[in-house]
């Protein structure tokens, strides 16, 4: 049995970051039912990089996080949505979403009122700056949290100025850390026997995840600087070789014994090998000139079966391509690949957990629905016959 199996979740999210929260929670087994209105489909449904499956509301950035969910339409704004929504919440054990603060207040869809309907309801809130504070009710994105965080100060380089990272990493990361939020919850649940009311902050997300740069920042009083590929530490860089570029990850005084022992240079694994960092930052530009010098001498791919049996941490800088097709990708689990999943021959991959379980871990169950797919089965499950839901479906609550 998976930790999460029997757990009902409803996602009342959109986007990614609270997308990729209930998905979390059903690849641990979790039964996540997507909810969205009925003329206004979750966003993420039309972004993709493939036109065809954004036309047909499958797109790939919503196709990331929505296996293993089933698909409910629904307009909370009507009374009879909102009725749909208590009745479901009856039996739920987590409810997840990233409407703007205090929308659903205004539905009488809040934690209160839906607590005291289940008083054991799990309740996670998602926006970008939290429910209190002046910067409460204002919307926000990945880009726009990576700009107000101060994180893009510290990315590129010093003639680029801030630049925010390619990947969409404060969505994914405040996902993820929403869903270990819930799972405190759950274990809590468990102990005390009731709910619990979360606010996730994105904001509040990035500065956990920035949470050594803004600790050193707080007590030098240094404003972190962005430094690009090159670190103080000239072996913590990236040098280009005969063959594509490596990242060096040389930390300790070992690393920097080992690392100039596999360069050929016992003389520098000498010196290098007994300084503190201290003492190697300030030895950065004849370290530096000798790496530049020393590593075009072969490729990257060479240079990295030489280091990394000799304990260095150093790897190529590859693509998404190549990365993808590194021989250490198919033994992860990482990665599940759905045939057919939106058609015959239209097979789907997609990222299933950072971590694997010995036994009944994450485990991919269904591919990602369709717009509304569930609505019927959903409302049948809550008793309601098939001329009520023809008549739901003409007022334009389902």
């Amino acid at each position: 049995m998976q930790p999460f199996a029997n757990l009902k979740v409803l996602d009342l999210t959109h986007v990614l970051a609270g997308p990729f929260c209930a998905y979390q929670l059903g690849v641990m087994g979790a039964d996540v039912l997507k909810i969205e209105p009925p003329n206004r489909p979750d966003m993420s449904r039309r972004s993709s990089t493939v036109k065809a499956l954004g036309d047909m509301g499958m797109g790939t950035n919503f196709l990331t996080q929505a296996a293993n969910k089933r698909a409910l339409t629904l307009d909370i704004k009507q009374a009879k949505g909102q009725e749909i929504l208590k009745k479901l919440v009856r039996d739920a054990d987590v409810l997840v979403e990233n409407y703007t603060a205090g929308t659903l207040e205004e539905y009488g869809l809040g934690y209160d009122d839906l607590a005291a309907i289940n008083p054991k309801l799990i309740y996670c809130s998602m926006t970008g700056f939290g429910q209190n504070g002046p910067k409460r009710g204002h919307t926000a994105f990945d880009n726009v949290i990576q700009a107000v965080s101060g994180l893009m100060s510290t990315t590129g380089t010093r003639d680029s100025g801030p630049l925010k990272t390619g990947a969409p990493v404060l969505d994914y990361g405040a996902g993820i850390m929403s869903a270990f939020a819930v799972a405190c919850a759950l274990f809590q649940r468990v102990q005390s026997g009731k709910g619990q009311r979360i606010d996730v902050s994105m904001m509040d997300a990035a500065f956990m995840l920035m949470g050594s740069t803004l600790v050193g920042y707080m007590a030098s009083g240094i404003e972190p600087m962005a430094t690009g590929n090159d670190a103080a530490n000239a072996a913590y860089s990236c040098y280009d070789t005969a063959e594509g570029q490596i990242m060096l990850g040389t930390s300790t005084p070992e690393h920097h014994r080992d690392m100039w022992l596999v360069l050929g240079r016992p003389e520098e694994a000498k010196i290098y090998g007994r300084m503190d960092a201290r003492e190697i930052d300030r030895h950065r530009p004849e370290i530096a000139a000798l790496l530049t010098e020393i590593l075009p001498r072969k490729k990257a791919s060479e240079w990295v079966a030489l280091l990394n049996p000799a304990h260095v941490p150093a790897e190529e800088v590859l693509t998404v391509s190549q990365a993808l097709k590194h021989p250490q990708v198919p033994h992860r689990g990482v990665l599940h690949e759905f045939k057919d999943a939106l058609g015959p021959g239209i097979d789907l991959t997609v990222p299933v957990a950072a971590f694997t379980y010995a036994n009944d871990g994450p485990a991919m169950r269904s591919p990602p629905p369709r717009h509304g797919e569930h609505t019927d089965e959903v409302l049948r499950g809550l008793g309601l016959g098939e001329q009520e839901i023809s008549s739901l479906r003409a007022e334009g609550v389902v």
